[in-house]
């Protein structure tokens, strides 16, 4: 599945990113990445939410030349070579500060936070030319699905300022079942069915339902025993909402690695 080119606000996506190694190992989500730059119109700036920069409060960096962090151990050498050079979005990251403090928000503006592989692995997929600026927005896990959809609602009209809020994550992300498998293992039971379930209730605008996943979806718990991976996915909702009202919902991608990391990507408004 693909993306459409945009003729209007740019959409606001969720994406899987998956194991650090998605760059340099082929497969379905590679592949997928690789080609979502060209599927739809070049955006101007990106605000990446990562699953990998946790703070108290909605923080958002201000760096003019954002380093690539390498935040994963024991992984070959040629990953801690990677490099993702692309200017910083400073101008962006105050903006985007104003409108969630416009919210009621409280906001830290972080001046030297560089891009960690939740942000720099599908921007270098995405994006390899490394050219368009890029800043980041944290997470803030112990405040749960609603917060952050609320973050995403005060961040939607960005998106008419040719800004790609580009929300990175993981669909499901049980890493205590990885035992070293290959990346095409066939899907596990519990992880297609949250993945199914996602995409029903994604596609299908039941954002109640999203919103009490823990209650109402199969083995979510399991799938995600933390929800920092799966955060992402309701600040993409609430920016691709209308008006406060939900917008459409597109599955751009799905795909399984390892038999437990969903690849699901969907695209808002």
């Amino acid at each position: 599945m693909s993306a459409h080119k945009s003729t209007g606000r740019l959409p606001a996506l969720f994406v899987s990113h998956g194991a650090p190694t998605l760059p340099v190992e082929p497969g379905p989500a590679h592949d997928y990445l690789t080609g979502l730059g060209a599927s739809m119109a070049r955006p101007q700036e990106v605000l990446c939410i990562s699953a990998h920069w946790e703070c108290d409060e909605p923080s958002l960096s201000s760096a003019e030349r954002p380093t690539t962090i390498h935040d994963f151990y024991g992984f070959p050498p040629a990953l801690y070579a990677l490099d993702y050079p692309a200017p910083g979005a400073p101008d962006l990251a105050r903006r985007a500060g104003a409108l969630l403090e416009a919210a009621g928000f409280e906001t830290r503006i972080v001046p030297d936070r560089g891009l960690d592989h939740g942000a720099w692995v599908p921007m270098m997929l995405s994006y390899p030319e490394a050219d368009i600026p890029v800043t980041q927005l944290s997470v803030q896990t112990a405040l749960g699905p609603e917060h952050h959809l609320a973050l995403g609602r005060a961040l939607a009209s960005l998106r008419g300022d040719g800004v790609l809020i580009l929300a990175s994550g993981s669909a499901t992300h049980d890493l205590s079942s990885f035992r070293g498998q290959p990346i095409d293992t066939p899907p596990a039971v519990y992880a297609a069915e949250f993945d199914d379930w996602l995409i029903d209730s994604v596609t299908g605008g039941r954002t109640g339902d999203l919103l009490a996943y823990r209650e109402r979806a199969p083995s979510a718990a399991r799938n995600h025993p933390s929800e920092e991976h799966f955060l992402p996915l309701f600040v993409a909702m609430g920016a691709g909402m209308n008006a406060g009202e939900a917008a459409p919902a597109r599955l751009l991608h799905r795909s399984m690695t390892y038999g437990i990391l969903a690849m699901t990507a969907f695209a808002f408004g």
